[in-house]
């Protein structure tokens, strides 16, 4: 692979590109720039690698490349992959801020020492569980906890390690979502001994083979309304209650960028590239929601953003 000539910043560290995100999909672009000869760098808020896989102690059966793998296993691939070829990783680093400088992107956040500079900015934040709303939903209005969606104890948002840590024997669990998690974490709570589960859901979208395994007894369609300070729904007391109203990407930072955004909040970008509107700016995996989510189509849109950038390099190079 030729090294290409690339802009240099005077100050702080400088990159071919700046992946920020290290899940399944921005671990696939770092690692496929890396290979491809170019200096990718990785930044990720947490203290380990991996994305959601981190946080799924279950068997990922859908990925048809790894059969037997929990997601903590795919997790640790992931990390594998990235030390095998060489990429630079920043872990506990949050980038703050993101702006365009001197025909590159500038990051400042917690974690870097001073500004970091990057030729290409890949957005791979994937997304985190959407919680009961502040100022509805029994929830405080301007509740940080709330917010984030651990407002109290007794309300569990979204999939993960703190469901399977859940001792659910002899509980009386509400289920609110119409989607495949909430059908899945239904049949979980029954299956490790609640006493009752009942799933309320405006409209259900999740798979008929989840579907079709809860009874229909458990299952209330249409309006509702959620106390989450008395923990009732529809006035129905309940020891738990378990919240999947689907995802909202982890965006914020990038908010100087100015870029498209899709009604639910998504990072609009094109199928091919996965460029976003501003030049130079790709968004991969669960953050775009270019398609259906899953590990295999987050790697799939890591190796397109790389190779979008290499094209772009060379072009510039020419």
């Amino acid at each position: 692979m030729t090294n290409f000539p690339k802009p240099v910043r005077a100050g702080g560290p400088n990159y071919d590109a700046a992946i920020i995100g290290g899940g399944p999909a921005g671990a696939s672009c770092a690692v496929w720039l890396a290979r491809l000869g170019f200096s990718p760098v990785l930044l990720e808020g947490r203290d380990v690698l991996g994305g959601l896989c981190r946080v799924n102690p279950f068997l990922d059966e859908w990925n048809a490349s790894l059969p037997g793998m929990t997601g903590a296993q795919v997790a640790d691939n992931l990390a594998l992959s990235l030390r095998r070829a060489g990429v630079p990783v920043y872990l506990s680093c949050t980038v703050k801020h993101v702006e365009a400088a001197d025909g590159g992107f500038a990051l400042t956040g917690s974690g870097l020492a001073e500004p970091l500079w990057a030729s290409h900015l890949v957005l791979a934040t994937g997304v985190r569980a959407r919680p009961l709303a502040p100022g509805m939903d029994g929830v405080p209005s301007g509740d940080a906890a709330a917010a984030a969606g651990r407002w109290t104890e007794g309300v569990l948002t979204g999939p993960g390690e703190h469901v399977v840590a859940q001792d659910f024997r002899g509980k009386r669990v509400a289920v609110l979502g119409g989607g495949d998690n909430a059908f899945e974490n239904a049949l979980y709570a029954l299956e490790k001994g609640a006493a009752s589960v009942r799933l309320y859901a405006r409209n259900v979208r999740a798979q008929q083979q989840f579907v079709s395994k809860l009874p229909g007894d458990c299952v209330t369609l249409g309006p509702y309304s959620v106390d989450a300070r008395a923990r009732t729904v529809d006035g129905r007391d309940y020891d738990l209650i378990m919240v999947f109203y689907g995802w909202e990407p982890c965006v914020d930072f990038a908010d100087a960028l100015g870029l498209q955004r899709s009604a639910q909040g998504f990072i609009a970008t094109d199928m091919r590239t996965a460029q976003t509107g501003c030049p130079g700016v790709y968004a991969i995996g669960e953050v775009a929601q270019r398609q259906h989510p899953c590990v295999v189509t987050a790697l799939a849109d890591g190796v397109a953003a790389a190779k979008a950038i290499q094209a772009r390099i060379e072009a510039r190079a020419r």
